[in-house]
């Protein structure tokens, strides 16, 4: 197992380690639930360093990403993020990724961790051609989710960039914690605001210490990757592995957002035709009455329980809505919200309904 530069950090406060993606990852500290409330209050500190982190560099990178990629890379401008994929030659998703774009010919791609080899396989498969500098900086770079509604006051002591200023999906390159050339992002994972933090390896453990004695006074406690399932699941987030896959098209998980045919891509005229054609299913949020929790494919039924129409991708017990909530692909016959279904849980059926995304909605 490989350990981030905050291992360190994480074994002191006592967190619960397990293997996700190649490393030793804190899943949880004080609780799962304990974790995702304060951040849903206040504020949590997530150590996401397994992510990884590519540099597109050259004259030729924005060609090569409007290529490569389902979103319309040319609307950006330098300090700006874009949320998209990578189609594959059969429409479905090699991964969803973040675009950051530095400067003129200067991106940042910030990958899915156990989806690192193949993504930067893929692009350096189609890189030759655009003359562009492709550098995989994974190994080199720690990221610090800072999430919740008191991040931005807690994080400004930190700064003298104006954080209230730096939109959403916008970033800003400046000394954080008196470090030089942190990225500071207001981006996340959560739904509950706040920024994501990359900085090289030998900065990350001062500047999350920093972070902890900046956040004192606004309840700040660290976070694991169990909580921030949970607070990605109430948002209908998608995740690699589990809502998306090689095999879902971007159209079918609700991504037509970022899937823009305004441009030559890989695999636009599958998904136009798709998209022409019509869907077969679609991935929907669904609501449970009892309090059983649905898993991972479970599978789904019509209101009747006769028909199976589709499975369960993700599945919690909401914490902040306090019942099961889940997401999962079904027929599009019955992907209406309102529409009543049953999901098979232990050999028995569960009555459900079909809701509109998010789960969660901030007050």
């Amino acid at each position: 197992m490989k350990q981030t530069a905050l291992y360190d950090k994480h074994v002191a406060l006592g967190a619960k380690m397990v293997p996700f993606a190649g490393y030793d990852m804190p899943v949880s500290y004080s609780g799962i639930v304990d974790e995702h409330q304060n951040v849903r209050n206040n504020i949590g500190v997530f150590d996401v360093s397994h992510m990884g982190e590519f540099e597109v560099d050259g004259e030729g990178a924005e060609a090569l990403l409007q290529h490569l990629t389902s979103n319309d890379v040319s609307v950006l401008t330098p300090g700006r993020v874009q949320y998209s994929c990578l189609p594959n030659e059969y429409g479905g998703i090699i991964d969803d990724l973040l675009v950051y774009k530095k400067g003129e010919g200067s991106y940042l791609l910030v990958v899915n961790a156990s989806n690192i080899e193949k993504d930067f396989n893929w692009i350096r498969k189609h890189s030759a051609q655009y003359g562009v500098q492709l550098t995989d900086i994974s190994d080199r770079i720690s990221l610090l989710a800072v999430q919740g509604p008191k991040a931005t006051a807690a994080l400004q002591t930190l700064t003298t960039e104006n954080l209230s200023e730096i939109p959403y999906y916008h970033f800003k390159i400046g000394t954080f914690a008196g470090v030089s050339d942190v990225i500071i992002s207001a981006t996340g994972y959560t739904g509950s605001g706040g920024f994501e933090l990359y900085c090289k390896n030998k900065d990350a453990a001062h500047i999350w210490d920093a972070v902890f004695e900046a956040g004192k006074p606004f309840g700040i406690k660290p976070a694991g990757l169990g909580c921030r399932d949970t607070l990605r699941l109430e948002m209908g987030f998608c995740l690699y592995g589990h809502d998306i896959n090689d095999a879902t098209s971007p159209l079918e998980a609700g991504l037509g957002w970022i899937t823009k045919f305004n441009k030559e891509f890989v695999s636009k005229s599958l998904l136009e035709n798709l998209k022409r054609d019509g869907l077969q299913k679609k991935l929907v949020g669904l609501e449970l009455f009892d309090k059983v929790i649905p898993r991972q494919d479970f599978e789904i039924y019509d209101a009747a329980g006769e028909t199976r129409i589709g499975e369960i991708t993700s599945g919690t017990m909401s914490p902040s809505l306090n019942k099961p909530i889940a997401m999962g692909y079904v027929t599009l016959a019955n992907a209406k919200e309102g529409t009543s279904v049953k999901v098979s849980i232990r050999n028995k059926m569960q009555d459900a309904k079909v809701v509109k995304l998010p789960f969660y909605h901030n007050s």
